[in-house]
């Protein structure tokens, strides 16, 4: 029975052989040398291998003769092939002695078109890389050339545009790092410009805000003749002007010129007739490019902060006054021109630029210097003594106010402050007239003027309203009732209203108000100082009592004259004497009194005369008459008789003069 399951086991490992392929047969053959029947598989195995042998040899006596014939034709078949191989190997080498010029026009023509696609490719990146160049050498030039502004452009065009379609190239790279260094190259250099021009501007605002002041002057004075505009436009220039400087210039307007220029040759300039605007002095220029550069940076804001910052602290330095300013005026001036110009600039570029400067900012700024200057004002003119300097001092601060006034500034607190000089300004000529009153007191004779022709007697009557008519029938010689004291300070008074008169214009006051402040002044002059001279000369030594009766005519004369000096003023206010609420003049209750002082100083000194009389006379009290009879007076009392009656002459002329002043002036109402 196992001889029977190894023989089948072995047919089946001979059929798995056989059909199975070579490389898979290592099992197989592993599974028969495992095996025990090893010599009993390799008896099978030898028998199938003669079967096969047997079964070939049989096939090949099959086909033998037909393998006989193939190998025959294949010999007749060779000789064939050798003479095709002849004439294939001939062709070849006569199609390869033809092809060797073909294959050299064939190189010839690759290395053509490699030199072609070469060349195309060439241009293609020449085409981009050549705008780059140029656009970089155009970039080189504007730098050279100072024109940061259209540099800054171009490098923006080169940045986004040119280089990225030139590709990567070891110059593109170059000047793509080149490029941030370009812009805070511009940047810098564009700020380096602005603190030029703000230095610049710092120098030269005295020479802008003349510039402006004369212009406002000429405009004040054409407007005065003729009036043509509104004072809003003094110094300015029009507003379509100012739009058409920023639509050529772009944004607010671009540069007029890329060359670095703060001022213009404001040193040089000639003096015409016409006034240049304050602007046209100003080259601003660096004020445009810097800010367009700042815009393109992205760094605005960075800009608009550092130019306000920069202002502000230029406006402090401007509003610092120098510590002698009230000692000229020309201090002064100089003081109101760097003010003024610093506005113009500062109102120049808030209508030009865009944002740089706003409405609040400006107003901002005015408000600090209008405080500042007040007060500087306040200080310094406190220490003015000349009435003169006081009055150009106001005149110039008007000039001032309406300077700024035509550029859009308020102005009314400056002319409150005015009016509040006025009352220093009063001071101030009251010391003078002070002064005036008393050197003309000191220097009169106190006697009647002589006058000895018509021409003498009508440059006293022009002087001094005197009125009588009996006085002008007299012939000449003939005097005059007053003094030299009278006319003299007739005419101080007169003076004393036109100083007040002066002072009081272009305050924008009304009329009525000018009057009343005239009026007011004259009664504070009338009443205090002139009534303090008066009393000072009464009361002064050596005053004899003609002196004494001469004040009294003089005083009464001036009483009368108040009436002319009321008419004086309401002919230069043009105010009607008889207004409602008219301030009169005091004048009255001042000589009044001084005549009362003057005589109770007659009356003081007359009595030490006689006094003085009984104290020194040396009477003989038991003195006989001669031969005698009665006794006779001393001759001290007949002195002091005849000094009396004298005394009492001049009494009795001071009443009749006084009496035909009053009766024969038309003011006698005034008494």
């Amino acid at each position: 029975m196992a001889s029977v399951e190894t023989a089948a086991e072995h047919e089946r490992i001979l059929r798995e052989i056989e059909s199975t392929d070579t490389n898979c047969i290592g099992p197989t053959l592993r599974s028969v040398y495992d095996g025990r029947e090893h010599g009993l598989f390799m008896e099978k195995l030898d028998v199938r291998i003669r079967n096969h042998d047997r079964e070939i040899e049989k096939m090949c006596n099959h086909h033998f003769q037909g393998f006989v014939d193939s190998i025959t034709e294949l010999l007749k078949v060779r000789g064939e092939a050798q003479k095709l191989k002849s004439q294939v190997t001939e062709t070849n080498r006569r199609l390869q002695d033809d092809g060797k010029e073909l294959m050299g026009s064939m190189e010839e023509l690759q290395l053509c078109r490699v030199q072609q696609r070469n060349i195309a490719t060439t241009i293609d990146k020449l085409t981009h890389c050549l705008p780059v160049l140029e656009m970089y050498s155009r970039l080189q030039e504007q730098m050279r050339a100072k024109r940061y502004y259209p540099a800054l452009r171009t490098l923006e065009q080169l940045e986004h545009t040119c280089l990225p379609r030139a590709g990567q190239y070891r110059f593109c790279s170059i000047m793509a790092e080149n490029i941030p260094k370009l812009r805070i190259q511009i940047r810098d250099t564009a700020m380096t410009q602005l603190r030029d021009f703000l230095e610049s501007i710092r120098k030269h605002s005295d020479k802008i805000g003349e510039t402006a002041i004369k212009q406002a002057q000429l405009q004040r004075s054409l407007d005065s003749s003729v009036s043509t505009q509104p004072r809003a436009l003094i110094g300015r220039r029009s507003r379509k002007e100012a739009a058409a400087a920023t639509d050529s210039g772009g944004h607010g307007g671009s540069p007029v010129s890329e060359q670095d220029s703060g001022i213009l040759d404001v040193e040089d300039e000639e003096e015409d007739d016409e006034v240049p605007g304050a602007q046209d002095l100003v080259d601003f220029s660096p004020v445009y490019r810097c800010l367009h550069i700042y815009t393109v940076l992205g760094l605005r804001d960075v800009f608009e902060n550092y130019y306000r910052k920069q202002r502000r602290k230029q406006a402090r330095l401007v509003l610092q006054p120098h510590s002698n300013m009230h000692e000229t005026l020309e201090g002064y001036r100089q003081y109101f021109n760097q003010i003024v110009g610093f506005f113009v600039v500062e109102d120049h570029v808030l209508h030009t630029t865009q944002g740089l400067v706003n409405r609040a900012y400006v107003e901002e700024l005015w408000e600090l210097a209008l405080s500042k200057l007040i007060a500087a004002l306040r200080t310094h003119s406190s220490y003015c003594d000349n009435p003169d300097l006081v009055l150009d001092l106001k005149n110039l601060i008007v000039l001032f106010a309406d300077t700024l006034q035509g550029y859009g500034f308020p102005v009314s607190q400056l002319f409150d402050m005015l009016l509040e000089m006025r009352e220093q300004y009063g001071e101030i000529l009251l010391k003078k007239w002070n002064i005036t009153f008393r050197q003309v007191l000191d220097q009169d004779n106190f006697s009647p003027i002589p006058v000895s022709t018509e021409q003498e007697y009508k440059h006293y009557t022009s002087q001094f309203p005197l009125q009588d008519p009996e006085l002008d029938k007299l012939p000449f010689p003939k005097k005059l009732p007053f003094s030299e004291f009278v006319p003299k300070v007739y005419c101080q008074l007169k003076e004393f209203i036109y100083a007040c008169l002066k002072y009081s214009e272009d305050l924008h006051l009304s009329s009525t108000e000018v009057d009343d402040m005239i009026r007011k002044s004259t009664n504070v002059l009338l009443t205090r100082t002139l009534s303090h001279c008066l009393h000072y000369a009464i009361k002064k030594k050596n005053v004899g009592l003609a002196e004494l009766v001469q004040v009294i005519i003089n005083t009464t004369h001036l009483e009368q004259c108040c009436h002319f000096l009321e008419e004086f003023i309401s002919n230069i206010t043009n105010v009607p004497p008889d207004t409602a609420n008219a301030t009169k003049l005091y004048g009255t209750s001042t000589f009044k009194d001084a005549r009362h002082a003057a005589e109770e100083e007659i009356y003081t000194n007359l009595n030490a005369k006689i006094d003085q009389f009984l104290q020194l006379a040396d009477y003989d009290w038991m003195a006989a008459g001669q031969g005698g009879g009665t006794l006779e007076a001393s001759d001290y009392l007949v002195d002091l008789i005849a000094f009396l009656k004298s005394t009492f002459s001049v009494f009795t002329n001071l009443i009749f003069l006084v009496f035909s002043v009053c009766v024969l002036c038309p003011c006698n109402l005034l008494l």
